[in-house]
């Protein structure tokens, strides 16, 4: 079906789809400080117009590039939710989105990245902390963000060796004890 026969509000979900993907692959590639809404309409071939029009702004444009679900829906047992964070490594360690590399290599260096980034471990804080006893569940749960996160930026954005040459079984086995250590309730 030609683009112009689709209904308008297709061919809009369809334009911000293309936006949204130029944006995430430039910001993953240059960062936030480089990307420019000039840079990001131009790989959507729109105009940069449409590209404030739908957006409003490079913040916006940014925080809706990176947006990313919440890690769970629903609260599951202390076992569950560790085998669900280890099972995560082979995504973390594999190509991950360019929204994610994009959040990764900006949130330290802009603040409204710096802000998504909180926004997006804040919901998966929240998700973990559901599935955590205690009542320092929350603090539990941002422990193993922290974990996590170190494990993916050391891997994609620091390439340490000692991450990179080994196999996410291996890590995953390395992590298990101390990702259970920080679910159980005797940490309370």
């Amino acid at each position: 079906m030609s683009e112009r026969v689709l209904p308008r509000a297709e061919r809009r979900r369809r334009t911000e789809g293309r936006i949204l993907d130029a944006a995430r692959a430039l910001f993953a590639e240059v960062g936030y400080e480089r990307a420019t809404i000039r840079a990001v309409a131009r790989a959507a071939e729109v105009d940069p117009a449409l590209v404030m029009q739908y957006f409003g702004s490079k913040q916006e444009l940014f925080r809706h590039a990176v947006r990313a679900a919440p890690a769970l829906d629903a609260a599951v047992g202390a076992e569950e939710l560790v085998e669900y964070l280890l099972d995560t490594l082979n995504v973390k360690m594999g190509e991950l989105p360019q929204g994610s590399l994009a959040m990764m290599r900006s949130m330290l260096t802009h603040p409204e990245a710096g802000a998504s980034a909180r926004e997006a471990l804040g919901r998966q804080i929240d998700g973990l902390a559901a599935s955590i006893p205690g009542d320092d569940a929350r603090l539990r749960a941002a422990l193993m963000t922290a974990i996590m996160l170190g494990v993916t930026v050391g891997h994609q954005l620091l390439g340490l060796p000692e991450l990179r040459d080994v196999p996410p079984e291996e890590i995953a086995r390395v992590l298990r004890p101390s990702l259970r250590a920080l679910t159980g309730p005797e940490v309370s």
